[in-house]
């Protein structure tokens, strides 16, 4: 019966993949609770800085740093943070989709853009596009990233903003809202955007008192805010695409067990109509006789 005979060659092929589907899921399961843990762990800091940074975008101080000045913009630097790896569904593609409407927008106002690129995945699409100069790229961080992975990146970005080489600096990275959602967002860093003043603070004249002197403080402090933001983006996207992945993955297997449910009937329904067409064989033999 080869009919049957390469169906169940298709189960057994199936069933093998689906093995490989249900390992990836529950690796990354165990992933994303850790990520997840260290994404945690590190957003009270990264709100927090950016509460205090924001505010500074009211205050008169007596020092004003470059990051709070606004200029005309004619060309922006972008850092683009995706996965290194896929089988994360539509992690990816819904960020670059995003990075891809934004990036026409700018286009038609006559706004050029450079890229630096986090993750194989953001390197390998935007290095294909057309009138995108990538300045920068990093890859392979891992699922425990550090800080000293990013500096680098984040320094080109930076001395192009001092130069006036750049006039706005944005990050694109997935934000992590639960294990079923993952949402693409684009968050301008420089120039500061003033944020809301708490109750009691004055909106008219106000500033924080520096120790030891405004500007050495200000030169650190707002260069570690964007550090900590690009990182907070980081980690955000690594649990993003454990998550991903997991749901991916659950899904995939999911599939396998209905095609094998599928493929399971057609094999029972070709065995029995091959059974009876000898049954009927031996019958009409023995009649014939």
């Amino acid at each position: 019966m080869a009919v049957g005979k390469e169906i169940r060659t298709k189960i057994g092929s199936i069933k093998n993949t689906q093995k490989i589907t249900r390992a990836m899921e529950m690796v990354a399961a165990s992933k994303m609770r850790r990520t997840k843990e260290r994404m945690q762990s590190t957003r009270p800091y990264s709100k927090k800085i950016a509460q205090i940074i924001k505010h500074l975008a009211h205050a008169n101080p007596e020092y004003k740093h470059s990051f709070l000045h606004k200029r005309d913009v004619k060309r922006v630097g972008l850092i683009i943070i995706s996965s290194d790896r896929g089988l994360c569904g539509g992690l990816n593609s819904n960020l670059f989709r995003k990075s891809i409407v934004q990036l026409m927008e700018w286009h038609k106002q006559g706004i050029e853009v450079d890229v630096c690129t986090i993750g194989t995945k953001a390197f390998s699409f935007f290095s294909n596009l057309k009138q995108i100069n990538i300045t920068g790229h990093i890859s392979k961080i891992g699922d425990t990233p550090h800080l000293e992975d990013i500096v680098g990146i984040i320094r080109i970005m930076l001395t192009a903003y001092e130069q006036n080489k750049i006039d706005q600096l944005y990050v694109v990275s997935n934000g992590f809202v639960n294990t079923m959602t993952q949402k693409p967002t684009i968050e301008r860093l420089l120039p500061i955007v003033a944020g809301e003043l708490d109750d009691g603070v004055s909106k008219s004249h106000w500033d924080y008192i520096y120790e030891p002197d405004a500007k050495q403080m200000l030169d650190h402090l707002l260069t570690r805010y964007i550090e900590s933001t690009v990182y907070q983006g980081l980690v955000e996207n690594n649990a993003c695409e454990q998550a991903a992945r997991m749901v991916a993955m659950k899904s995939a297997s999911d599939n396998a067990g209905k095609i094998i449910k599928e493929l399971q009937l057609i094999y029972n329904k070709a065995r029995q109509a091959a059974i009876t067409q000898e049954i009927s064989e031996i019958v009409a033999g023995a009649a014939a006789v």
